[in-house]
Order: C-alpha cells, then structure tokens, then sequence
C-alpha cells in the first residue's frame, strides 16, 4: 500500500554515545530502544536537582497529568498506537502493562509504580548512564536526541529558538484534580464502566437537572487563576479547561467529560442527566482522578465549586487542578520524516516538543527518533514507518502538514492514510478494524527492518 521511507545518511563511529537530553516518556524510550540495539547512551535528566512547575519526584518517566494512557480498543487511534509500540517492544508499553490499575477499556497505571519500574530499567541498563545534570544548552556532540519534553526549561529552549530562528508555538496544558478515595461519600456514587466495559472500574458521581444546572452557574462564574502579562492562553482542546469548555455552551460538558450515555444508576434504574466520572489513581485504589476535569479555577474555588458534584462535598484534594505551559515547535517548517532537525540534521527531537499530544504518542516519537539516531551512529540509513502505520501518521502530521495552520494532534483514525479499498468499507468499526489490521501489517515490516 504505502512504502516506508528509508533513506541513507551521514554515518558515525560505532561506539560514539548518543546523547539524550530528558527523562520523561520519550527520552527514556528513546534511550530504551539505542541501547537495545547495541548503541551507547548518556541520558541527562535535571530531576530532582531541578524540578519543573508540574512534577513531584526525581523519577524517570513521571506522568504529572492523568494516569490514563487512554484506550486498549483496536478500532482506536490510541489502541492502535499502543499495539505498534508493543510489537516494537516499547519500555513504555511494558512497565504500563506491569503497574496496570483497572479502568475499563483504558490502560491506566499506577504512577509512582510505573516510573519507578522505568527507573529501574534505566538506571541499571550498562549501556545508559543517566546523568542528573541540567542541560543549559543544546549539545555539539555526533548526534543528539531533544526529549525535554512540554517543560522545557527557559535556557534550552532560547538555545533551541536561536537554532530553529522563530519563536516556538505554544498551548497550556492543564491538570485535573485527584481526590482522597475516603473522603468520597460512597452512599452517592455509584461504581461502573460505560456500558459495561471492563467492569465497575469508575466511580460515577450523578446528577439530576436541578444539581446539573446549580453547578454549571458556579463553574462559569468561578474565579480562576490570572494569566501572568505575558501569556497568551492557546488551549489544545484535548486538555481543554472544563470552566473554559463550559462557557461554549449549556450542554457542552453533558456532551463531553459530563456525558451520562452508558451508565445507568442501579439506585434509580435510569441514566443520570449529567455524570461526572472519577477513575481509580492506583491499585489500592485510596485515589481518584476527576476524569476530564482539567482546570484553571482557584484552589478555593476547587473546594467550593467541585464540592457541588454529588458525593464530593466533603471531598479531601490530594492534588489540585492546575495548569502549565507546554512548548512545542512548527514541525512541518523544522522537523525531517526520521525527526531530525532540518536546521542541524545532528539533532533530533522527540515527545511533545515534536507537535503530538499525549503520554502514547510522546513514546512513539522518542521510539522513532531512537531507532533512527542509533541506526545512524552504526552506519545504517535511517527508516521510518509508512503514514498507513499509526506512528507513521504521526510522523505525517508532525512533518507534512500545512506549517502555516499546524497545531498539535493526538493519534485518530482521521490521520492514518488508508488505501481507497479500506476507505470505501461502509461499516464504521469494519473498516477501522480493516485499517488497523493493515497497519500492524506495515508496522511489522518496519519492525524487521529497523532491527536489522
């Protein structure tokens, strides 16, 4: 259907390290996958001696937004995705899978287990030497990979915006609130999946019109945290605000995180006019994660506004909503198909500094750009997934997009470049599971081929 893009480069001597510079989800996967392949790696991660407005611990891979890598379904882009990245044997992917609490069809973690899993593998690997240094510049060695990642801290970013000669782009990413599991009153919510999907792994929180309608005129006109002079707030809609989400319309949010369809209260027998969902934080399930409540809102309005939804008024806050600045760079106008920076073809990028959004698509960037920086220090050309792949859609979108209107993008069907046959197929679900079964097909031949 689609070839892959295979194409030779500049080579290396074989021993030179590649240099990593961030710890997060695609650094170390990135890390992960040279050293699987024989290549060196000195990986430098300014946790814990710096922390950034958004992480709490000096851990590798730390998750700082939700604990949710979104769905396991296949006729979804992030199913997809995750399929792809276990077949290329992501470290990801397999410390998700071994620090996995319940919710539903989701693959969600325990996040203080996930990263430390990571950790461990990472630090104890002989061919990564992790070093807790802050990065102040961007490095002249053989070839290095850029993994700072959405909080990239000021000076490197400057370096990086003299190199590339424009300002960055830029959005805010925001967090949602997580409860402690004691103080939810259980004698108003109630436990289930939508439809009945993986078991009663949420906690639904229901409301009838009257809550509804009370609590949406105190979210809207709740105060929120005050933009400082120079932010220009640009909100990627998948970490949307939900008192900004709520100012479009009435109705928005029981259209979208407040959606009731599937989940039927046992108490009434009846779907609920507005459900707000709460997903389990960890195995023992002692916390909750308010599901699509990203927000700007005060912190005492927090307390006050959220302690309106049914079986949260006595809510303990375990961490406040919040939001942070996340930076990312016109991929389109910079970036080559293999993640290289077409301003110095020596360093690439990877994660969300590429244009993606979200923790999935942030490993497939750091595998990609891993699999391509090592193919180039042992003298092989580099190789990258055909747009019919979920990682090669990505990498379209990231690099062949209209640089003039670009904007990040999380993984969905609507991005992965099918043939006509497939597209022609009437039946939704049909012809995703046609054009995902097509994917792992291609994905499979880069897999070979890129661990030649």
């Amino acid at each position: 259907m689609f070839g892959m893009w295979d194409f030779e480069v500049g080579a290396f001597e074989p021993l030179d390290p590649l240099i990593i510079i961030g710890g997060g989800l695609a650094g170390s996967e990135a890390a992960w996958q040279a050293a699987r392949q024989g290549v060196p790696v000195i990986l430098y991660e300014m946790r814990p001696r710096r922390m950034t407005e958004a992480h709490r611990t000096g851990m590798l891979a730390e998750l700082v937004c939700s604990n949710s890598l979104r769905s396991l379904e296949p006729d979804t882009g992030a199913g997809l995705l995750k399929q792809e990245l276990e077949r290329a044997g992501s470290l990801i992917i397999e410390a998700a899978r071994a620090s996995r609490v319940q919710a539903g069809s989701a693959l969600a973690v325990d996040r203080a287990l996930f990263s430390q899993h990571i950790s461990e593998i990472i630090e104890g690997h002989p061919l990564i030497e992790v070093r807790r240094e802050e990065t102040l510049s961007l490095p002249e060695g053989p070839l290095a990979i850029l993994a700072s990642g959405p909080l990239t801290s000021p000076p490197l970013a400057e370096a990086l915006r003299g190199l590339i000669g424009d300002e960055h782009l830029y959005f805010y990413d925001a967090i949602a609130p997580i409860l402690e599991a004691d103080s939810i009153d259980a004698s108003k919510v109630y436990s289930s999946s939508r439809y009945g999907k993986g078991g009663d792994d949420y906690l639904n929180c229901p409301m009838e019109r009257e809550d509804y309608e009370r609590f949406y005129d105190e979210l809207i006109l709740a105060d929120s945290v005050a933009a400082r002079s120079f932010e220009d707030m640009k909100v990627f809609e998948g970490c949307m605000p939900v008192e900004i989400m709520a100012r479009r319309g009435r109705d928005t949010l029981r259209f979208g995180p407040m959606r009731p369809v599937g989940l039927k209260d046992p108490k009434t027998g009846r779907i609920p006019y507005a459900v707000v969902q709460l997903r389990s934080e960890n195995r023992q399930k002692t916390a909750y994660n308010m599901v699509g409540f990203q927000t700007r809102l005060t912190w005492t309005e927090q307390r006050r506004v959220f302690g309106k939804i049914p079986g949260l008024a006595g809510a303990e806050f375990l961490r406040f909503g919040s939001v942070h600045r996340n930076t990312f760079i016109n991929g389109p106008r910079h970036l080559t198909p293999d993640l290289a920076l077409r301003e110095r073809d020596t360093l690439y990028l990877a994660g969300q500094i590429t244009g993606v959004e979200g923790y999935i698509e942030s490993t497939a960037m750091g595998l990609i750009a891993g699999v391509n920086a090592a193919r180039r220090l042992l003298g092989k050309g580099v190789i990258v997934p055909p747009p019919s792949t979920a990682h090669g859609a990505l990498i379209n979108h990231i690099t062949a997009s209209d640089p003039g209107h670009f904007q990040p993008s999380n993984i969905h069907f609507g991005l992965i470049q099918a043939g006509e046959t497939l597209l022609g197929i009437r039946d939704k679900r049909l012809r995703r599971q046609r054009i995902a079964e097509d994917a792992l097909v291609q994905w499979e031949m880069y897999v070979a081929k890129a661990f030649d």
